[in-house]
């Protein structure tokens, strides 16, 4: 018998070889993005961004593949162009991309670093390989660019305003000045006086011309009709953009630009294909340029409709007046073809409208992310991102017809080097009772190496919005957590999307309230479902919307022995007056400040602050325009006020989305950050912080 023992021993040792993730792997991850199917779908081309960690940023590489998988994967663009966005040229034998090399730079990138950012240009390679061409030169970049049918132009977006104009070599002061409310924003800091406007670039000489202006709006997502001879994009045009206003359109416009017989006052003819009063975005033409479809919403905050309008204006249907999904990705591919992608109860799938008939079907299906999804222009193959729980992103194709699920191919097996030195945690699925009897989705992560009769201590997450949703996706901070013997509980209570419009709204005048109700019962069900949950030993942590639960949570229970808040709200009140969105929580709390003053300190986790006695590390970014920085000082200061133990990490250069988009280095320290304070007050270690080891 001793060959049996030979064989178990074996998988033993192999098992025994792996470990856990940890917060540093994320260094070594490989990040795919935007696939792009070749006009006849035999190809895909698509990104792979890798972390360089001397240089402290994530490089991108485009890469091409068949997509019947009749060959390995090739790199179309080196990584020394820092180069993304791939677009494929109509007749499929080159792909545009976006970069900021200059074309007698040879160096690396990293090396190109020092002296500030270069403008982004448009370039065309041809897939069969050579040196890339610049096409653009405009002053300030462009993005967004997309080619007209017959290849010889590309619309992009570039931004110009009055400082352009400013003589080369005057000194210029830099105090900033503004008139209107909107003058910063999360992403891009602090507004200057350039805006957003559409350009028509010459595919071949690299000519271009200003098609839309305007000083007071910005234009954005142009997208050429079948015939080339028009251009529909979203602006807002009602001259409040700068003053909060989302009243965002779906506008069209002649690409020639405008003849003598198109002026009005000196501006170029529009024709306005949208009338709701809040945003309608992503318009795109039906195959015969009759129509054009376009998302709308009564506000940003609300669930959005599938709209469509004759392309010269006119009478808006509903072509899908039983929706009850959050649309994104429109794409044509016949008259009875509109396919878009939608979050779904924990999972993101693709789905089929039927214009006429009005009938959407879900096309894809099964426990994973589905995104990023492409459809060539004869309809007959899909490209897209797949993950779930356990992996990261990786290409797949797929016919058209799969309709029910059918055959996929795995065109990339990115991070398989990392993945096989690794044991993840597996996640289950489970289903409870919130406030008003509401069935609640949440999600258990077991610890790595669990052993049943043991005792472990658990991290409950609160995602960010509260329009947003956790469910079957990568979540690196999870796995890390389980690797460290935690188990996770992450859960969608109301105001999560994917479920509903209902739902979704149900977290209007309820911050702190219902929402509340549906986090905390999904605790005391995974602890009764769980016995081996070690209830003395329960952490809890969020981000954002997460963030503020968390800080409201540790002020109205006891339960929690460990907390950490990242880029979090303590006070309404001036939050709601510092903000990039200035007095954004209007519509989820009835009224703005002047108006429920008292209800919006009641909704303040600050108010409670005296009731505090969990342990709590509040980490905040220098740059946060969403969730202003003194949001974090407030709720520190009022901590240390009143004798509570706390701590606070700030990171320089970062705004709101640290730990997505954050700098390598400080995304990694951050969740470093997570693990001292749950090892110190979940396990009881003395542990150093983070910037001390």
């Amino acid at each position: 018998m001793r060959w049996i023992c030979v064989a178990i021993a074996i998988p033993c040792l192999a098992q025994a070889q792996l470990r856990g993730i940890t917060p540093e792997d994320y260094f070594a991850f490989e990040l795919a993005s935007d696939p792009r199917v070749s006009p006849d779908g035999s190809q895909v081309v698509y990104v792979v961004s890798h972390v360089d960690r001397a240089a402290n940023r994530r490089i991108p590489t485009i890469w091409i593949a068949p997509t019947n998988g009749s060959s390995a994967p090739r790199v179309l663009v080196e990584e020394n162009w820092s180069a993304n966005a791939p677009r494929w040229l109509p007749d499929g034998r080159s792909v545009s991309f976006i970069s900021s090399r200059s074309p007698e730079d040879t160096g690396t990138v990293a090396a190109r670093r020092p002296g500030g950012a270069r403008a982004s240009q448009l370039w065309v390679v041809a897939t069969a390989g050579g040196t890339p061409r610049r096409v653009s030169s405009l002053k300030n970049g462009v993005s967004n660019c997309t080619w007209s049918p017959d290849g010889t132009q590309a619309a992009c977006l570039s931004r110009t305003g009055p400082s352009d104009a400013w003589p080369e070599g005057k000194e210029r002061s830099d105090v900033r000045h503004y008139t209107h409310i909107a003058y910063k924003f999360n992403d891009t800091g602090w507004f200057d006086d350039r805006r957003s406007h559409i350009w028509i670039i010459d595919g071949r000489t690299g000519t271009a011309r200003q098609l839309t202006s305007g000083d007071a709006w910005n234009d954005s997502d142009p997208q050429w009709s079948p015939d080339g001879s028009r251009i529909a994009f979203v602006s807002n045009r009602t001259g409040k953009e700068l003053d909060q206003d989302r009243n965002s359109d779906v506008w069209v416009v002649l690409a020639s630009g405008c003849s003598e017989a198109a002026q009005d006052g000196g501006r170029c003819s529009l024709t306005k294909i949208s009338s709701a009063k809040g945003p309608d975005n992503s318009p795109r033409w039906s195959p015969d340029g009759q129509n054009i479809a376009f998302e709308s919403a009564a506000d940003e905050d609300e669930p959005v409709q599938l709209l469509m309008a004759p392309s010269n204006g006119g009478a808006i249907v509903d072509i899908a007046p039983d929706l009850d999904l959050n649309p994104t990705d429109l794409q044509w591919i016949d008259r009875d073809r509109l396919y878009f992608g939608s979050i779904i109860k924990g999972e993101t799938h693709l789905f089929r409208l039927d214009p006429s008939t009005k009938r959407i079907t879900q096309v894809t299906s099964g426990p994973r992310a589905v995104r990023s999804v492409n459809v060539s222009r004869d309809g007959r193959t899909f490209v897209y991102l797949g993950n779930d729980f356990s992996h990261l992103d990786d290409v797949y194709s797929a016919p058209a017809s799969a309709a029910g699920g059918g055959p996929a191919r795995k065109l990339t097996n990115l991070n398989a080097a990392l993945w096989s030195q690794l044991q993840l945690a597996p996640v289950e699925r489970m289903t409870y009772k919130g406030a008003d009897g509401w069935d609640v989705d949440g999600f258990l992560v077991k610890p790595i190496g669990f052993q049943a009769g043991r005792k472990y201590p658990l991290i409950l997450s609160v995602h960010g919005g509260p329009a947003g949703m956790y469910g079957v996706d990568w979540f690196h901070e999870f796995q890390v957590y389980a690797a460290k013997g935690w188990v996770v509980f992450y859960t969608n209570p109301r105001g999560s999307t994917g479920y509903g419009r209902r739902f979704q709204r149900g977290i209007v005048n309820e911050w702190g309230g219902k929402d509340y109700v549906d986090i905390m019962n999904g605790l005391a069900a995974v602890v009764s479902r769980n016995p081996w949950i070690d209830t003395t030993r329960l952490g809890v942590t969020g981000g954002s919307y997460g963030g503020y639960m968390t800080n409201w949570i540790v002020g109205h229970t006891n339960q929690f022995k460990a907390a950490v808040t990242l880029r979090s709200i303590s006070n309404f009140i001036s939050d709601d007056g510092t903000r990039d969105g200035a007095y954004g929580h209007r519509d989820d709390f009835g009224g703005d400040i002047f108006e429920r003053m008292d209800f919006y300190w009641d909704r303040s986790p600050l108010k409670y602050v005296k009731n505090v006695t969990t342990p709590i590390l509040i980490l905040h970014s220098d740059n946060d325009y969403r969730v202003p920085i003194e949001q974090g000082e407030q709720w520190f200061r009022a901590l240390k006020h009143f004798g509570k133990n706390a701590e606070i990490v700030f990171f320089p250069r970062e705004n709101h989305n640290l730990t997505r988009t954050g700098e390598p280095k400080h995304l990694v320290e951050s969740l470093n950050w997570q693990l001292y304070w749950f090892d110190k007050y979940l396990e009881g270690k003395d542990v150093l912080p983070p910037n001390q080891r």
